[in-house]
């Protein structure tokens, strides 16, 4: 009996010491979420001059993969069909008639929102420290093997540089194919701002929102180092749209502790994005404090 307590009283232990250890790891979630953005704000600000920085995200905003709004073309084709798709069959689907204009269509917002000049040097810059592909891509079964790289135009090439697109298939078929992924978190259409967006989100990981008094920003910054550690990162712009192209913002509220907030951000040409932003309360009261000019359903407080 005195062996059966002894093991039990070291299950006991264990169990405890795994509940300290994740209370304590939580706490420093917390704590990481309820520090001030006046860091972020510093490094931030002077990439925004002339604009009243009032809100810079502590946590990267992400693509809701809950919101199942519209039509959900899976069940129209059948699993089996969503799974190895022809872009001829996404192109039907998505109601996109002429897959080169339509190409020309994507780039258009992304010239507008995200301010992009899209030259090959710009765009190699902003998508650096991530390698060139090297070989070509495995092909789906419906199409050949593409040996050789896809001629582009100076400015497709910068553009497929940029959201880092393989070489050797063609742009039309890789964006149709993004469309149909995300179709449930966003309006459907690349060619939108709300598609704009999701490109980069697609993209780039890590990214928060910045908010000012005449934009939204998306950012490409790492997260805060640890306080031992100097802070050198260099944030830079990876998207904008002016406020006044924002229609709406539609928020709600997670669970309490450590929540997300939920937004659907509607654009004045009829385009939407679901969005998630994991924050404490405190960053997300100051999110709703920056965007409170705008229309929209809020949380209760």
């Amino acid at each position: 009996m005195s062996g059966e307590r002894g093991r039990l009283g070291r299950f006991t232990d264990a169990v405890l010491g795994g509940a300290r250890a994740a209370r304590d790891k939580a706490r420093e979630l917390r704590d990481e979420f309820r520090t001030s953005d006046e860091p972020e704000r510093a490094l931030v600000a002077p990439l925004l001059a002339g604009q009243d920085l009032r809100y810079v995200g502590l946590g990267p905003v992400r693509l809701s993969q809950t919101h199942q709004a519209g039509r959900q073309l899976a069940d129209e084709v059948g699993a089996e069909l969503a799974d190895a798709l022809d872009p001829k069959v996404l192109f039907g689907l998505l109601n996109i008639v002429n897959p080169v204009v339509w190409v020309d269509a994507v780039l258009a917002p992304v010239r507008l929102a995200a301010g992009v000049l899209l030259l090959p040097g710009k765009a190699g810059a902003i998508a650096a420290g991530v390698p060139e592909l090297a070989a070509p891509e495995p092909s789906l079964p419906h199409q050949p093997a593409q040996r050789e790289p896809i001629p582009l135009t100076e400015e497709q090439e910068a553009f497929r540089a940029l959201f880092r697109l393989s070489l050797y298939r063609p742009l039309a078929d890789q964006l149709a194919e993004i469309a149909y992924r995300r179709r449930y978190v966003f309006s459907g259409d690349l060619a939108t701002l709300a598609g704009s967006l999701l490109l980069f989100l697609e993209r780039y990981s890590g990214t928060p929102l910045a908010v000012t008094d005449t934009h939204l920003h998306l950012l490409r910054m790492g997260p805060r180092p640890d306080a031992d550690r100097p802070d050198r990162r260099q944030p830079r712009v990876l998207w904008s749209v002016r406020r006044d192209r924002v229609a709406r913002v539609d928020s709600e509220r997670g669970a309490s502790g450590l929540v997300q907030l939920t937004s659907t951000i509607v654009f004045d040409d009829g385009s939407w994005v679901r969005l998630t932003q994991p924050a404490l309360r405190d960053d997300q009261s100051r999110f709703l404090t920056a965007i409170q000019d705008l229309p929209g359903q809020r949380p209760t407080p």
